[in-house]
């Protein structure tokens, strides 16, 4: 299937900016890294994609605003469209020689995710998506894990690492998720795992207190998939919560109820105290 003329301009600005931090990457020791929060790093790499995502979207689509991992959100005069971008999702990974990490573009139109595409210059791997035109991985069309038994399903999600929140609520969780799967995994990019479980690699996906850039385009990604995407209340608060579940009809079900249970359990002693 032909690629829009709006994906051709996402796909081209992503592997742009793909070029830069693969020819970043491997010289990990020698980029300039700055500290932003603990643990949380944001290299001269990630800043550079951002500025060449910035600009090859401003010139294809003037007018369109954004919302950037760094540099926060930019009003455009079209108050309709809305680019959300993380130039660098995994930084952590890309620090460390690790290659699994990603460029996430979405495109809102009126509030709605319209378009997605992640992109890792290392896999070579394109993962696109559009409204009611399915989703691709390198032009070949991919769906959702066809499995409904947590017994056999190996599911995804994100650790909280040192200064973030939710270290326990995360443990309660896991172990709840652990004790009734085949394998929960971590990669430390939320764009790819949202993009691995819309391939079938995963077949779900969980994570807490993430932003909108970590999500937006993997949401599109899961849903053009066949698949299902909420919060963790299983309500279309994404945005609003930073909580996501994602997976078939069966399995995001599932994983519903079992971090329903993990979190009750968690708040039962406080409760009887």
């Amino acid at each position: 299937m032909p690629a829009s003329a709006l994906m051709n301009v996402m796909t081209g600005a992503a592997r742009k900016a793909g070029r830069s931090l693969a020819r970043d990457f491997g010289e990990v020791e020698h980029l300039q890294v700055s500290v932003k929060g603990p643990a949380n790093f944001v290299t001269a790499a990630d800043l550079r994609a951002e500025e060449i995502i910035f600009a090859e979207l401003s010139r294809a689509r003037p007018g369109y605003g954004f919302l950037m991992e760094e540099r926060g959100e930019i009003k455009g005069p079209d108050g309709t469209h809305r680019w959300i971008v993380d130039p660098l999702d995994g930084t952590t990974n890309f620090l460390h020689s690790i290659p699994i990490f990603a460029i996430s573009i979405a495109l809102e139109r009126d509030g709605e995710l319209v378009a997605g595409l992640i992109y890792n210059p290392v896999m070579n791997e394109t993962f696109t998506a559009e409204k009611g035109q399915g989703a691709f991985l390198n032009d070949k069309r991919i769906r959702v894990a066809a499995r409904s038994e947590l017994a056999t399903s190996v599911i995804g999600t994100g650790i909280p690492h040192s200064g973030r929140p939710g270290h326990e609520r995360f443990l309660g969780e896991v172990e709840t998720v652990m004790g009734t799967s085949a394998g929960v995994r971590r990669t430390g990019s939320a764009a790819l795992d949202l993009a691995w479980t819309a391939a079938g690699r995963f077949d779900g996906f969980w994570e807490n207190n993430l932003h909108a850039w970590d999500m937006a385009a993997g949401i599109v990604m899961v849903k053009e998939a066949g698949g299902y995407v909420t919060d963790t209340n299983g309500k279309d608060k994404i945005f609003e919560t930073g909580g996501v579940v994602a997976g078939n009809e069966t399995i995001h079900l599932k994983l519903l109820k079992l971090l329903k249970a993990a979190n009750a359990k968690a708040a039962s002693p406080a409760k009887a105290g």
